[in-house]
């Protein structure tokens, strides 16, 4: 629904002569003297950045995989075994044929009666329905904070949000090629796709490893609210 503002002005100039100051027409960005945020991990290179998402990932209890695109496909399968097997649900989403997975998602996994679901979003209530009862997500990393171990997902009409959320398990292929130090790096990355005219995703999700909380006591609680496991599978050579 579009909605019509009415009395905007008025009412920001009342709040403005309140202020003792003229309405504000536009806003400038600030030019600051220092800048930390870019000091994190700034000389890293695409291996330094892996082996600090390494680190990470042992502090935020998700398994990681280094493996390569041929390998890709064999080094999927053993993880999904491990997690307890199908059902899984996946977005519909062209990178998965790139990676090579489309026979183990189209053949190999229906052939052995693992059952694997494509979001469509013309199915609405049906995509939610599976995602809730399938053991294993499996999504793709757009952007990797290296010094957080943050996965980011851009939502849209073919990447649903419950494939990260609702299974038991999320399994996040990671490309290499995505890892930046931090969240400074992500949010220039997102800036400068809006700026630059690309459809902004309908949602964008920061995700660090399997649910989790902790008390005021910090005693953490994994799997609260979200999947109890994840594994993030990083690919070297795309």
């Amino acid at each position: 629904m579009n909605g019509t503002i009415q009395n905007r002005d008025a009412f920001l100039s009342k709040i403005a002569g309140r202020l003792g100051r003229e309405k504000v027409t536009g806003v400038e960005r600030p030019k600051w003297s220092f800048n930390p945020q870019d000091a994190v991990l700034k000389e890293a290179d695409a291996d330094e950045l892996l082996e600090a998402l390494k680190t990470q990932c042992t502090k935020i209890h998700t398994d990681l995989v280094v493996t390569n695109a041929d390998n890709l496909t064999e080094t999927l399968k053993e993880i999904v075994a491990q997690y307890g097997g199908g059902p899984v649900v996946t977005w519909k989403d062209d990178r998965y044929r790139q990676f090579g997975l489309t026979p183990l998602f189209k053949e190999i996994w229906p052939k052995e009666k693992v059952e694997v679901y494509e979001w469509d979003f013309s199915e609405e209530r049906r995509n939610i329905d599976y995602a809730e009862h399938a053991n294993i997500g499996i999504t793709v990393s757009e952007i990797t904070l290296a010094e957080s171990g943050t996965a980011v997902l851009f939502s849209s009409k073919d990447h649903g949000r419950t494939v990260s959320f609702l299974p038991a398990a999320s399994i996040i292929l990671i490309p290499k090629s995505t890892l930046v130090p931090r969240m400074t790096q992500a949010a220039r990355i997102i800036r400068e796709r809006v700026n630059s005219g690309q459809l902004a995703p309908s949602c964008i999700n920061f995700i660090t490893g399997p649910s989790n909380s902790a008390d005021i006591e910090m005693n953490l609680v994994v799997g609260v609210h979200g999947p109890v496991k994840a594994a993030y599978i990083v690919i070297e050579d795309l």
